[in-house]
């Protein structure tokens, strides 16, 4: 018996028949060069030490940085972000460990080049892991951060960290006018392809938590807040202004921070400015994700949901702490 139809000619159905058709249609795919791996470098830790508030992610120690970066290669993944954990008695009120030539992360950027010359490498400019109040610049006589008094520290981080072999240069410091003083800094000592990554739209946010755990700066950060430096997590418009300075001064690139709680300024930067823009997936979004997977709450398909989220809404690229399980599932 035939059934008489009445449909209009447009059935959105016929393009999800099947998984074929679905992966050919596909507006958004996301590719193993899309993922940044951060990685916490521990100075004279021997192997490597678990985060305990970020399942499945270790502080690694020198000696085995080369064999944990070839696992990241050998994955495919073209970028790592390196965080260092410095000893605790090094730790002082102006972060002078930052600024010294051949420091800690200095010598493991040297050794990571040598012998990946082709590993895009990262490295943040601010002084927090540095400091032993946990800001990221220096402090005037109220205990807020002083803006201008910071600029030259980071000014001279920038540095080291270039001589050392940094590809890409991070300020995640908020300060006023630092994109600047780093851009000219680089080509005034003749690194000229040294790109900067700026920190630009970076919340105030409560999502850094395990972050400031794996960075071991909690114990000394307390209850305090960033919020006269970092952005009000209420605005957008804010946002936008903060990116245009920050591409005016000479920034290469432009990140937004924390990833999934702001989508919408990802789509704002790239829908104004067109610009190469990355996107951080934030220790606290993968420790939620995580412990999710974990306790079986969520199926662990919700991690590449998560980060084609960020392709989505104008991300080129994801720094996310899933990185490498997530191109072993690319694989």
């Amino acid at each position: 018996m035939k059934i008489e139809r009445s449909y209009p000619d447009t059935r959105m159905r016929r393009i999800r028949k099947s998984s074929a058709l679905r992966e050919m249609l596909a507006e958004t795919t996301l590719s193993k060069a899309d993922l940044i791996q951060p990685i916490f470098i521990k100075e004279d830790l021997k192997g490597r030490e678990a985060i305990k508030s970020m399942p499945g992610i270790n502080r690694l120690g020198l000696d085995i940085l080369n064999d944990e970066i070839k696992k990241i290669i050998d994955l495919g993944i073209k970028s790592v972000a390196v965080f260092p954990v410095i000893n605790e008695e090094k730790k002082d009120e102006i972060g002078s460990q930052a600024t010294i030539e051949n420091n800690f992360i200095c010598e493991a950027i040297s050794a990571i080049k040598k012998n990946y010359p082709d590993l895009v490498v990262i490295a943040d400019v601010a002084l927090d892991p540095y400091t032993d109040h946990g800001h990221d610049g220096l402090l005037n006589e109220t205990g807020d951060v002083d803006n201008d008094l910071t600029l030259p520290a980071l000014r001279e981080q920038a540095l080291v960290l270039a001589k050392a072999g940094t590809d890409i240069i991070a300020p995640s410091d908020m300060m006023d006018g630092r994109i600047k003083i780093i851009r000219d800094a680089l080509e005034q000592n003749d690194f000229i392809n040294t790109l900067i990554l700026a920190y630009s739209a970076k919340f105030s946010s409560k999502f850094y938590g395990p972050f400031k755990d794996a960075v071991e700066s909690a114990k000394f950060f307390g209850n305090k807040t960033k919020d006269t430096y970092q952005m009000p997590v209420q605005n957008i418009n804010e946002a936008l202004h903060e990116v245009a300075l920050d591409i005016q001064e000479g920034a290469d690139i432009v990140m937004v921070k924390p990833g999934m709680p702001y989508l919408d300024v990802i789509k704002a930067v790239k829908d104004e400015f067109k610009v190469p823009t990355f996107a951080y997936q934030v220790s606290g979004e993968y420790s939620m994700l995580k412990n999710a997977v974990e306790t079986g709450l969520l199926s662990d398909d919700v991690i590449k949901e998560s980060l084609l989220s960020f392709k989505r809404a104008g991300a080129d690229c994801i720094l996310t702490y899933f990185a490498s399980e997530i191109a072993k599932d690319l694989s």
